[in-house]
């Protein structure tokens, strides 16, 4: 019933464990598989070490937090590892990141034969100069480093895309057009911060991060559901999803499979089974007898 595929990969349920949330160890993703994700999304990792921003990273605000890890991570040749130790029950996603295509491509070349798919993070609004959303602001950048990261691997390559430009469906048709086999919609808001009222100061060391959680569902919904419209890649669809009313949602809007991030932080892994069961009765109370009839059927 609940059985979906992503770019050819078959997929037990459509939850997917969303980069950046427990995903810098090889421990950690087989935790989340074996906790019912039907697939899981590394930390998002470069080809040399970052040690990113310094703490405080990450604080909570009304509707989710607000973070500036910096794309901290040991590299890809540390990450390697980590990789060669994860369970092959459940799809592996690398979400890899980096300043140029000739880096996207060299990290993706490195760990294709690891991986099931490659997820392309032009979208993180808290990276370094160069990096992340600067690269998914830019239509003809985005389909450059997608063109060289499909000519660099033969798995699939999706890319990650950030809400905060004028019009994301442009940029998802330059990624289509180059090439990509499908897209994940979104990556945190922002920048946004909070101040500390006792000290006047910004309480991230970077002043400001992404915002993540239930807060930016609606926008993400939107993205979601005017990107269908237009491309004829698969969606993935993320950003704020806590039970299994939101993925429904996403998937009526055109995503395919949905990612867990920000909600783990609240409900722990036990959220993947949580809403899987729930979609489960949702379903047989509604009729489905498969997700793939559910796709995207708001826009009919």
């Amino acid at each position: 019933m609940l059985e979906v595929e992503l770019c050819d990969i078959k997929m037990k349920n459509p939850t997917m464990l969303a980069a950046g949330v427990l995903g810098s160890t090889a421990a950690s993703l087989n935790w989340a598989a074996r906790s019912g994700a039907g697939a899981v999304v590394t930390k998002s990792f470069g080809l040399h070490p970052n040690k990113g921003y310094v703490n405080p990273t990450t604080v909570e605000v009304t509707g989710g937090i607000i973070n500036a890890i910096g794309l901290s991570n040991p590299g890809v040749d540390a990450f390697y590892g980590e990789l060669e130790k994860i369970e092959k029950t459940t799809p592996t996603i690398a979400s890899i990141y980096g300043p140029s295509a000739e880096e996207f491509s060299q990290i993706a070349a490195k760990v294709e034969n690891l991986v099931d798919i490659i997820e392309l993070n032009v979208s993180c609004p808290h990276a370094q100069k160069g990096c992340g959303a600067s690269i998914g602001a830019d239509p003809e950048l985005t389909g450059e480093i997608v063109k060289a990261v499909k000519n660099a691997v033969e798995i699939p390559v999706i890319a990650k895309l950030t809400p905060n430009v004028t019009d994301i469906v442009e940029i998802a048709l330059s990624a289509e057009k180059a090439g990509c086999d499908g897209l994940t919609l979104i990556n945190s808001l922002g920048p946004g911060m909070k101040i500390d009222l006792d000290t006047a100061n910004p309480i991230l060391s970077n002043k400001f991060g992404g915002l993540s959680g239930p807060a930016i569902k609606p926008v993400a919904l939107r993205c979601v559901f005017d990107v269908y419209d237009a491309v004829e890649i698969p969606v993935v669809g993320v950003g704020g999803i806590s039970d299994y009313r939101d993925a429904v949602e996403f998937i009526f809007a055109g995503a395919r499979c949905v990612q867990i991030g920000t909600s783990i932080m609240y409900k722990g892994l036990d959220i993947f089974k949580e809403i899987t069961d729930g979609m489960k009765k949702f379903m047989y109370n509604k009729g489905y007898e498969s997700i793939d009839e559910m796709v995207g059927i708001a826009h009919k």
